[in-house]
């Protein structure tokens, strides 16, 4: 499939994303979402001669946008397993790590994907083509309660329960194996002035159980504290609310459930540091590119 840069993902936050790394000339970079390599670019631009940049992308589209440069690395691989092909190449320890998250604008307007609520798709939305788990196989084989779980956990949508009792009352007569099919089964969930909204729940919350985004999520960042070097910085972009949490409460706490340990004198022993406050895109960023109105830049440091 051709695609130009542009199309295929155009940078969220760019300059603030790679400045929140703090790039030195010789170090050791991962952008754990290559894409359409934006991120990538640029911190190539700000490397020296020995520097090293490691990427990762998932998706097998992701390949044809490799950057052709000895000092470049692409691993076509989910960035849960960070640590394990990071050390492939005998990489323990980084100066940096990147990662923008969610949906490529590419993925958004392939059709066939079925990540967007723009086109009558089948019900597919993996992020990794080889993966065995689909939408169409969530929609049409988990039972009422995992879906009502997943609609409320995940989309954050109150009628939950109404929109699995739904699907499953649906799919006895046949199996649902498209957005239209879908949309039709849902459309009394879906009044005309907040359909495009609940429909973006919707799907967010059936991508988000396809791919098992805050499972990873929460893989990926614990590793990330691990091969980060003392000074090392993480700099994350999130796309919702759940994702953000998770990433927030991260790098305040180094864990996401409970409390850290206190020190003999009752202080926090905490791994990261916040670098600067959380940082959005301006007005004229979400102009040039829809995409990144939901954007939220995070940027830590190891302690």
């Amino acid at each position: 499939m051709e695609h130009n840069e542009y199309e295929y993902h155009n940078p969220v936050l760019l300059k603030e994303t790679v400045d929140g790394l703090n790039i030195k000339p010789d170090g050791v970079y991962v952008d754990v979402t290559f894409g359409g390599g934006g991120h990538s670019k640029e911190i190539m631009r700000r490397l020296g001669p020995n520097g090293k940049l490691f990427a990762f992308d998932q998706d097998t589209d992701a390949l044809a946008n490799a950057l052709d440069d000895k000092r470049f690395v692409l691993i076509n691989e989910n960035f849960r397993f960070i640590k394990r092909f990071l050390r492939v190449y005998g990489i323990k320890q980084v100066d940096g790590i990147l990662g923008d998250f969610g949906v490529s604008s590419h993925q958004f307007d392939v059709a066939e994907r079925g990540f967007s609520t723009r086109f009558d798709a089948e019900l597919d939305m993996r992020m990794n083509q080889n993966s065995s788990l689909s939408a169409y196989e969530v929609i049409n084989n988990y039972d009422e309660s995992a879906l009502s779980k997943m609609f409320f956990t995940y989309g954050e949508l109150k009628n939950a329960r109404g929109l699995a009792a739904a699907i499953v009352t649906a799919r006895k007569e046949e199996p649902i194996k498209n957005s239209e099919q879908l949309k039709t089964v849902l459309s009394r969930f879906l009044p005309a002035h907040k359909s495009n909204k609940i429909l973006a729940q919707i799907y967010q919350a059936i991508r988000i159980e396809v791919n098992e985004e805050i499972v990873v999520l929460k893989e990926f960042l614990e590793q990330a504290l691990e091969l980060l070097k003392p000074g090392g910085r993480l700099s994350v972009i999130s796309y919702h609310s759940l994702e953000d949490r998770q990433v927030k409460r991260f790098i305040k706490n180094g864990m996401f459930e409970g409390e850290p340990e206190r020190d003999f004198f009752g202080r926090y022993n905490v791994p990261l540091k916040s670098i600067g406050k959380l940082i959005v895109p301006s007005e004229e960023e979400i102009k040039q590119n829809n995409r990144a109105r939901s954007a939220k830049l995070r940027i830590a440091e190891k302690n």
